[in-house]
């Protein structure tokens, strides 16, 4: 017998021998009250014992049910509580703070300077001009629309990224969407379909499509072209993207029980209500690079010319040299490529294919636009960067390396009021945001939580151009990755962009004096299948 089993059963016998004596010598209330409390932890402490599967309990009768207690508020003790502004993860107090006060409108400056080591190896930093400059108006939008696009879209630097109905309970979707339209920005539906909340207000919607072609597929599953151009042609709807793979979970499929398909989600999604929907890995009509083109020319053609894009989370460089072969052999060139980082995002994932598959979205962004300006592609297809984007300088560093515009979704969420309590997956959600729980999702006011998003939205753009003129520049395509600075382990600071060799206009098509690095992935790379053949991933050093 352990100390604490000996320990319950000396409290038990001498407090139900105590406050039975009590209970029979005074009769009152308070005896009765005590009498009770000693019996029932009596009874558990014997459940514990005897019957519990819990070797814990086994062992430490009653007591253990304090350490579940505490365990159950582990997060938010450690999140409010013991963390300092800069350890918190997937995002820090400091960038929480500086989300929330943009999005209230108050001040977001910090006194008495910086908290960070600016010695820290790998410290992004950026190198100002005795020459500020003004960004003019006509740089501050995006056109997206390749040669082949009828109807190219004008995007801002900043946009909503995917999150569907389904992951976000309905309020929140549509106080997303207002705050797109109030800000000018577009709002990505997510995978799940672009719901009657994601178009209810008019702000500009793209429209992802996933692999269980949620929104656009027949009773079969099969891809419906006469629902696609249905949707697709609705004014709201401004792109088209094509989700290959994402950030949270490359390579993962997913299943939506039949349990939690209600009918209106089995209306959006064009699911039936009485079966398991399968979400598999590999989009079914973007098996190879060639069928993903002829279904990006098909989509176009249906969606009569809006531009029409992908996206994707990379892996290995080869793959998406493939799909590069494939526009020079086909012609057929996407208008936009959004490039998804490792860094994961809304989507919940088993924690293997969070924490270690995919690049970084720096290095990522870096790789694909290095990548089509060396296979002379860059001109027709803008590049738009998805990952953790909570200031103006995560906005301005992705800029750099490539991007022409970038997508951000957690930090919208954050706008909408989340405190990061990693419930997402729960239905738990304190804030009525990641929830289908109805109760929890009408907490959100639509009208006052879109001004929210429109005020972080214009701050952080706002911030991004003036520090954008602090570095002497009028224009945020003039950014390059050699003014983004890394602090080596050596102390000094050198150019992002040197870690892997940028290419010039049309490199790989040329016997150029290219690195050997990308001369071996171009040589590994054919149009035929996304898979690398000889799978090796030759990479000199990490970029993020």
């Amino acid at each position: 017998m352990t100390i604490m089993q000996k320990f319950y059963w000396s409290v038990a016998s001498a407090g139900n021998a105590l406050s039975l004596y009590y209970l029979l010598t005074t009769g009152s209330v308070l005896a009765s009250l005590i009498f009770a409390a000693s019996l029932t932890y009596t009874v558990v402490g014997f459940y514990d014992i005897f019957a519990s599967k819990h070797t814990l309990n086994r062992l430490y009768p009653v007591v253990a049910y304090l350490r579940y207690f505490l365990e159950s508020y582990r997060v938010e003790i450690q999140q409010y509580f013991v963390a300092n502004d800069l350890e918190e993860r997937p995002f820090s107090r400091e960038q929480r703070s500086l989300v929330y006060q943009r999005a209230k409108n108050v001040r977001d400056t910090i006194a008495f300077g910086t908290q960070r080591d600016l010695l820290e190896d790998n410290y992004l930093s950026l190198w100002h001009s005795l020459h500020p400059r003004t960004v003019s108006d006509t740089a501050k939008r995006v056109s997206i629309g390749g040669p082949n696009c009828k109807r190219p879209y004008d995007a801002s630097y900043l946009n909503i990224s995917a999150m569907s109905f389904g992951s976000l309970s309905a309020n929140a979707i549509e106080a997303l969407n207002l705050g797109a339209l109030k800000a000018g920005c577009s709002h990505n539906t997510g995978e799940g379909g672009a719901s009657p909340y994601h178009l209810k207000h008019g702000g500009d919607v793209v429209w992802q499509i996933g692999s269980g072609l949620f929104g656009c597929r027949d009773p079969d599953g099969n891809f419906s072209p006469e629902s696609f151009a249905a949707m697709a042609q609705k004014p709201q709807i401004k792109m088209i993207e094509i989700k290959l793979s994402q950030g949270a979970k490359p390579g993962h499929g997913g299943v939506l029980p039949a349990a939690k398909i209600t009918e209106e989600i089995a209306a959006i999604r064009h699911i039936a209500t009485d079966r398991d929907c399968n979400s598999p890995a590999v989009n079914p009509e973007c098996t190879t690079p060639m069928a993903l083109l002829q279904f990006i020319a098909t989509l176009r053609q249906l969606s009569d010319g809006k531009p029409v894009g992908f996206k994707l989370c990379i892996g290995n460089p080869v793959e998406f040299l493939n799909i590069c072969k494939a526009m020079l052999e086909s012609g057929i060139t996407p208008d936009f490529i959004t490039v998804d980082g490792a860094e994961g995002g809304t989507g919940a994932a088993p924690a293997e294919f969070t924490n270690r598959l995919g690049m970084m979205c720096l290095e990522s962004v870096f790789v694909v636009y290095n990548a089509l300006v060396g296979t002379g592609l860059k001109n027709q297809i803008k590049i738009i960067a998805s990952g953790k984007t909570a200031s103006s300088f995560d906005l301005l560093s992705k800029i750099a390396v490539g991007a022409d515009c970038v997508n951000a979704a957690r930090t919208m969420m954050m706008a909408l009021g989340c405190i990061q309590s990693r419930h997402c997956n729960t239905n738990m959600c304190p804030t009525g945001i990641a929830t289908q729980d109805p109760a929890r999702g009408k907490a959100i006011n639509v009208q006052e939580k879109s001004e929210r998003v429109k005020n972080f939205h214009h701050n952080t753009m706002e911030s991004f151009f003036e520090l954008v003129g602090s570095m002497g520049l009028d224009d945020p395509a003039k950014l390059t990755p050699q003014m983004l600075k890394r602090r080596t382990p050596y102390g000094h600071l050198m150019p992002s962009g040197s870690l892997l060799p940028p290419l010039q206009d049309k490199d790989l098509l040329h016997d150029s004096s290219i690195s050997e690095t990308w001369k071996e992935w171009w040589q590994q790379a054919q149009s035929a299948d996304f898979y690398a053949q000889d799978n090796i991933m030759i990479y000199p050093s990490e970029l993020s």
